[in-house]
């Protein structure tokens, strides 16, 4: 019977958290299967014209992504305060090293794949594997694990931050010659920050300033300076005096946001699938699990703990739940291949990388992984 609750407690909290982003996903490969011009056509047609940047694509992916990326922020916040499972800042130092080992990992077992293959045409695709998708990696994470779990903090702080190297690279190693990067504008961020500051000594309790003034400051620097507006509150949230009234708010439209998506970054034919396909995934699946891994128990042999409450057993699943890879994987892939079969193979393999939730399942059950709070 306590079986049986458990089975439907764990279907439930899956089906509440990724109803809507498996239903976007589903939809996007059918309708990319079926008819790609036309879903193409409606992620990137604009009622202020044919080439205005402001369409679907651009609403879900540099817009609804800021409040998502917030709210992973907010829980990042709250295990860094007394109590939570990344503090002392000590206890950060563990995910941030193994970020390192995420984005080491997958590169070298990229490049492997290249030398080994002798495809030349590769090269450019290296940066691709870096990223974790972090909308995935947390819904599977709340999923095999518990809300409020550590290893929910360690991956949440692992895949902010290599998300955050992805859109570096991208910066440095594929910049766009028609639109290269600004820091001047970086300036409104940090304005952005200071005006938060000083609602916080001010004492405003409404988060509504925070995410009004200092968050749409902090969105327009970045995307004025050509950099991915997506983590605009990254930088603002820690002020907020309230975050769980900001996540109550949030949280509803975030999840149901997750179907536009899902929809919006998944669409991907299956006959894109090609050598790049297999060089993105093997350094997704290989890669992170044994950089994330070893890099995490490499900080453990220095003195730097894992989040208190994580085990050696949480971190091997939570390094196989960094092998899922999608938005920012998606992206890189759009700019590192100019051609088109490679850019579209390369994105499939990230796509394809969806399918480690199954053996992230299987290695929990094995490895009897506790869905606790600590």
């Amino acid at each position: 019977m306590n079986r049986l609750k458990r089975i439907l407690s764990i279907s439930s909290l899956l089906f509440n958290y990724s109803e809507r982003l498996i239903e976007g996903v589903v939809i996007a490969l059918i309708w990319a299967n079926t008819d790609y011009a036309s879903l193409n056509h409606f992620l990137h047609w604009s009622p202020f014209g044919e080439h205005n940047p402001i369409n679907f694509h651009f609403f879900i992916n540099e817009i609804f992504m800021v409040f998502f990326f917030g709210i992973a922020t907010k829980e990042i916040t709250q295990a860094c305060l007394p109590g939570g499972a990344l503090n002392p800042i000590k206890k950060a130092i563990n995910p941030l090293l193994a970020t390192l080992g995420g984005v080491i990992g997958p590169v070298c077992v990229y490049f492997l794949f290249v030398s080994i293959t002798g495809n030349n045409s590769l090269w450019r695709g290296w940066a691709i594997p870096t990223a974790t998708d972090i909308a995935l990696a947390w819904l599977v994470a709340r999923f095999v694990f518990s809300e409020g779990h550590p290893a929910i903090s360690f991956l949440l702080l692992l895949a902010i931050v290599d998300d955050g190297i992805g859109l570096a690279i991208i910066a440095i190693f594929y910049p766009d010659p028609v639109h290269p990067v600004a820091p001047v504008f970086l300036l409104f961020v940090l304005l952005g920050m200071l005006l938060s500051y000083l609602f916080r000594k001010k004492q405003v309790v409404s988060f509504w300033p925070y995410i009004v003034v200092g968050g749409t400051l902090s969105w327009f620097g970045l995307y004025m300076a050509h950099l991915h507006p997506a983590l605009a509150l990254v930088p603002i949230i820690p002020f907020l005096p309230r975050l769980d009234r900001f996540q109550d708010f949030f949280k509803r439209p975030v999840d149901m946001g997750l179907l536009g998506f899902g929809l919006a970054n998944a669409g991907v034919p299956f006959s894109s699938v090609g050598p790049a396909t297999w060089a993105v995934l093997l350094s997704l699946v290989i890669g992170k699990t044994v950089g994330v891994t070893l890099f995490s128990m490499i900080a453990l042999r220095l003195g730097c703990p894992l989040p208190t409450g994580m085990t050696q057993k949480d971190l091997v699943v939570s390094a196989m739940t960094a092998t899922i890879g999608m938005t920012v994987a998606l992206f890189l892939a759009g700019v590192a291949f100019i051609d088109l079969p490679n850019q579209e193979a390369a994105k499939m393999g990230a796509l394809m990388s969806i399918g480690m939730v199954i053996p992230v399942l299987i290695a929990a059950k094995l490895l009897k992984i506790k869905r606790r709070a600590p």
